[in-house]
């Protein structure tokens, strides 16, 4: 078991969720980092609450970075979510938000070096996702490289490692994962565009993507049992 601390970036989905549940089972000292960015609604947040304070992150930190300043995603401003059909031709799709994961990475950098942590976890995934950029293996090691050359800890020695568990990982992989971390998957979140009342639309990406893993995996979604 490590004492090592870690900052875990947790949007409060299956994936993130999982990834802090990893972190935790391998001893680490976990400070969750969320963000209100703008995004179309908030019940990811309240699910990444539930999450960081069921598997006991020391710290869970939310910070606000209006990402609809700029817009151009259907994320954060007024385009509509694709629904009903998977692209997996390749094309980055409007759910994309601009270097979303560049800010999120960044921020975590600068957490990271306050907290003394060597250590950034995140839930990216080059198998099952929708093709964004900022989710690939080259990018990942990239940003690597960057943070050591960015920061007092990096040039002085240090550094961070970019923990990436479920790189390679399918859905259904994750959500087996998942189980058995005992994540409490009845409170994550992972719809684009949920109704008023924080219920899954069904046909986004993000809820073809959870729906495909459950059903390959051969378990019952439960974050869907009352709906």
């Amino acid at each position: 078991m490590s004492e090592t601390k870690a900052i875990i970036l947790l949007s409060g989905g299956l994936d993130s969720s999982t990834v802090l549940a990893e972190a935790t089972r391998q001893g680490r000292i976990c400070h969750a980092l969320s963000f209100r960015y703008g995004q179309r609604h908030e019940f990811e947040l309240g699910a990444a609450a539930e999450i960081a304070s069921h598997f006991g992150a020391v710290e869970h930190k939310i910070l606000d970075i209006d990402l609809r300043a700029f817009g151009a995603s259907a994320l954060t401003d007024e385009i509509d979510v694709p629904k009903d059909a998977l692209d997996e031709s390749g094309v980055i799709p409007v759910t994309y938000v601009p270097a979303r994961n560049t800010i999120f990475l960044s921020f975590a950098l600068a957490y990271a070096e306050v907290r003394d942590a060597h250590e950034i976890w995140l839930g990216v995934n080059a198998i099952d996702y929708s093709g964004y950029p900022d989710c690939r293996p080259e990018y990942i090691k990239a940003f690597e490289v960057m943070a050591k050359l960015a920061t007092r800890d990096g040039v002085e020695g240090g550094g961070v490692t970019i923990k990436t568990p479920l790189q390679e990982l399918d859905k259904a992989k994750i959500v087996t994962r998942a189980l058995e971390l005992d994540v409490p998957l009845e409170h994550t979140h992972s719809c684009y565009d949920p109704s008023v009342s924080g219920v899954p639309c069904g046909a986004c990406d993000a809820c073809i993507l959870r729906a495909r893993g459950f059903a390959t995996a051969g378990v019952a979604d439960p974050a869907l049992a009352d709906v």
